[in-house]
């Protein structure tokens, strides 16, 4: 069992003697650089059996006090099983066996998952806001629906840990970033109810609401911001190119019928050429600049699969519908609700597909 903890009160070393009592071999605390008032309490700790406190001289955050139990765990223990949990109580001691139990089953990741419905009256307001905003977002961006994206209490197997110590993050949004790297990298993730506790109004959390918030959301965005500016400079080029076919080139050209169905004939053909033109540099943009893939056997292909099925229907789709737009300005519009229809549909498939992270183990 593994607590990173600043600045602790005595719910601490009661935590740690009922994780004790209930048989956890290893009882693992990071000291994440609190003050010396509190030394006391990690020297209690440390003199129990089972247990051991290490210390940082100054506070770098949880993300880095997590990566240093990590670390020594890998280097100095045999545990097969690493459990994580916080240290003010918000993570009861059958919780943590619930995970316990579960470990080794399946190579993922266990996430204790509190409940966060309105059904629960236990959860402060604007914690029920915040996490269920970011369940969305992440089911959105990312294809998985996890309940409790900030729960401190997780199980994973050791085969794990040299994945885990390579995730980026100092503080809270680490373990957001641990979420983020999994779904990139195939390693499954469950959620396991647990039971949710606030202790006054989760009044003692080192967590700020603002800088924190913004670390969280700048990991969970910040692939599909650099995806929205590659997006957008290939819209520009794409849509160039298409209004100078449509309104000039293919101007008076006729509409025609395939299989009894009326198309823009301007509009079949200026799509295609537009999408030839901006691909390559959309390609190009994803591959080094959103997704930073480096290396990516078949990438090529799978990206020209993507972007043939992606033309196809949107050429079908706007071919058909042009024909009964006589606007040039409702020409162009029409083009953007259709493209951004497929825009995160895009991005999931060039993130989990296109260009995929290697997988954890």
């Amino acid at each position: 069992m593994l607590i990173p903890s600043l600045s602790p009160d005595e719910r601490l070393p009661a935590y740690v003697n009922e994780l004790h009592e209930a048989g956890f071999g290893l009882i693992l605390v990071v000291d994440d650089g609190s003050a010396a008032s509190y030394q006391p309490i990690f020297d209690r700790i440390a003199g129990w059996e089972g247990c051991h406190v290490l210390h940082h001289d100054v506070n770098h955050g949880k993300g880095q006090a997590l990566r240093t139990g990590y670390a020594y765990i890998r280097d100095h223990t045999r545990l097969q099983g690493i459990l994580t949990a916080d240290s003010d109580g918000q993570h009861t001691v059958p919780d943590t066996l619930r995970l316990a139990a579960e470990l080794g089953k399946k190579q993922e990741l266990l996430l204790g998952s509190r409940d966060f419905t309105r059904n629960n009256p236990n959860v402060p307001p604007k914690s029920r806001f915040g996490n269920r905003m970011t369940s969305f977002v992440f089911r959105l961006l990312y294809g998985q629906w996890l309940p409790d994206t900030q729960t401190g209490l997780r199980a994973f197997d050791r085969k794990l840990l040299d994945f885990m110590l390579s995730v980026q993050g100092d503080r809270f949004e680490y373990e957001m970033n641990v979420l983020i790297q999994c779904a990139g990298a195939k390693v499954p993730m469950r959620a396991i109810t647990i039971e949710t506790v606030y202790m006054d109004d989760n009044k003692g959390t080192h967590f700020h609401p603002i800088r924190d918030s913004w670390r969280i959301y700048k990991l969970l965005l910040g692939s599909f911001f650099r995806y929205s500016a590659a997006s957008i400079l290939s819209f520009l080029i794409d849509y160039a190119v298409l209004s100078i076919l449509m309104f000039w080139v293919f101007k008076d050209r006729p509409d025609i019928t395939l299989l009894g169905v009326p198309f823009s004939f301007k509009a079949l053909v200026a799509t295609p050429i537009a999408r030839l033109c901006s691909a390559p540099v959309n390609f190009l943009l994803n591959k080094n600049f959103v997704f930073q893939a480096g290396k990516t056997d078949g990438a090529v292909k799978r990206y020209i699969v993507l972007a043939v099925c992606s033309l196809v229907i949107t050429t079908l789709i706007f071919g058909f519908l042009d024909h009964y737009v006589s606007t040039p300005f409702l020409h162009i519009l029409l083009k953007v609700v259709i493209d951004v229809a497929m825009y995160v549909v895009n991005y999931r498939i060039q993130k989990a597909w296109v260009f995929p992270q290697k997988k954890a183990v």
